[in-house]
């Protein structure tokens, strides 16, 4: 079975990025640098930046990320969100709260016209992010 996965840039914030996001979501988180793998940077004040970092968190939620190390292009995120949903109004509040550390709100958590629980925010690394709860019975 095939996956789609978040993979985020960042410029040099990966490890911090994803070490945020486990704190939010939970989970396992691996990460591996550029120095474990020789002739990756030629800068070798750059080795300890994120090659690749994966999070599995519960649920079977997977966010992947990277750093862009300098000769790799690298542009702010723009056009797309991380869109979290099928959760219970307390677990999108809970998220909500810790993702909201440090974030602009671009819509409140709120009762949407579809029901349950909608809002957005750019998080403090520049990662757009919509979450929806589901409606409760």
């Amino acid at each position: 079975m095939a996956n789609l996965n978040p993979y985020l840039s960042f410029r040099t914030e990966a490890r911090e990025a994803m070490e945020f996001y486990r704190s939010v979501l939970g989970g396992e988180l691996v990460i591996n640098t550029f120095g474990e793998f020789p002739d990756m940077v030629q800068d070798p004040s750059q080795k300890d930046l994120v090659m690749h970092a994966q999070l599995d968190a519960p649920g079977g939620l997977v966010l992947m990320g990277s750093d862009s190390p300098d000769g790799m292009p690298y542009q702010k995120p723009q056009g797309l969100s991380v869109s979290l949903s099928g959760n219970s109004q307390d677990t999108t509040r809970e998220v909500w709260e810790k993702l909201s550390e440090g974030a602009t709100i671009t819509m409140p958590l709120d009762v949407p016209p579809w029901g349950g629980l909608f809002g957005m925010l750019v998080d403090r690394f520049g990662i757009p992010w919509m979450l929806h709860g589901d409606p409760e019975d």
